[in-house]
């Protein structure tokens, strides 16, 4: 699979402001970056920095005034794929040590919350059997609705209100798979055919030794996404996280199949 990508951004900072950037397809072996190009507009500073668990780069900068950014992308996709459903836990004390954090409650994943949920509705179920039905449950007892989140939407109020946007229900998918000591981590993407057209997010969960792109939006297949950034939840692969007042004009995002 191979993807067209580019991505537009328009913002205002009235004050001198940092700012944090995550935007460009990562790369890493599962994916190749046949041809990349980002404009950033005039900045105060500028400086790459590793993403979450080393995939993908950061930029700090440091602006006032107008930003623009326009990035543009050609990229393979090479990613193996597996049926999930047919995949082993890994038994919680054989864990690698860089996936724990994963199994640990955080900002928007409340997972401590939700023990009592995946053992009355999946306790008949175990590692990605129990992955692919916690992604059906989703799927069929959410509605995805844009704009009905904000940033400050975390997992149990998704759970409550049983609408979102993807972020909302790759926390919800993060916070069961936790619940069920299966790690599980937010990916950033940039995937084809996503309704409206923006960056997505997905869940990530560690499975048979490996970790596996699971979308319970149903909008995204593993193969066709070109990752961006991993971490914890959405904190932590914002495309754009700003230490200031920032106007936001323009966001366009333009995913294409080649």
């Amino acid at each position: 699979m191979k993807l067209s990508i580019r991505t537009q951004l328009d913002y205002d900072f009235p004050t001198q402001t940092d700012v944090l950037l995550q935007l460009e397809a990562a790369a890493i072996p599962e994916q190749t970056i046949e041809a990349a190009h980002i404009d950033i507009s005039p900045t105060l500073h500028f400086a790459r920095v590793a993403g979450h668990n080393t995939i993908g780069d950061r930029i700090w900068l440091s602006v006032q005034g107008k930003l623009t950014v326009d990035y543009s992308s050609r990229i393979v996709i090479r990613r193996m794929t597996a049926d999930c459903s047919a995949l082993n836990a890994v038994p919680v004390h054989q864990l690698p040590g860089e996936t724990v954090e994963y199994l640990l409650p955080s900002r928007y994943c409340p997972s401590d919350q939700f023990h009592n949920l995946v053992e009355a509705e999946f306790g008949g179920l175990l590692g990605g059997a129990r992955i692919m039905a916690i992604r059906d449950w989703i799927n069929s007892s959410v509605a995805y609705v844009a704009g009905s989140s904000d940033t400050s939407t975390g997992a149990l109020e998704t759970f409550v209100a049983r609408q979102g946007v993807c972020r909302d229900f790759a926390h919800l998918l993060i916070c069961l798979a936790r619940a069920s000591s299966i790690p599980a981590r937010f990916a950033s993407v940039y995937a084809p055919g996503v309704e409206p057209q923006d960056f997505h997010a997905v869940p990530e969960v560690f499975l048979d030794g490996a970790w596996h792109l699971v979308d319970p939006t149903g909008m995204a297949e593993a193969g066709e996404m070109a990752k961006i950034g991993v971490g914890r939840d959405a904190a932590d692969v914002s495309f754009l996280t700003s230490y200031g007042p920032a106007l936001l004009n323009v966001k366009t995002v333009m995913v294409d199949a080649v």
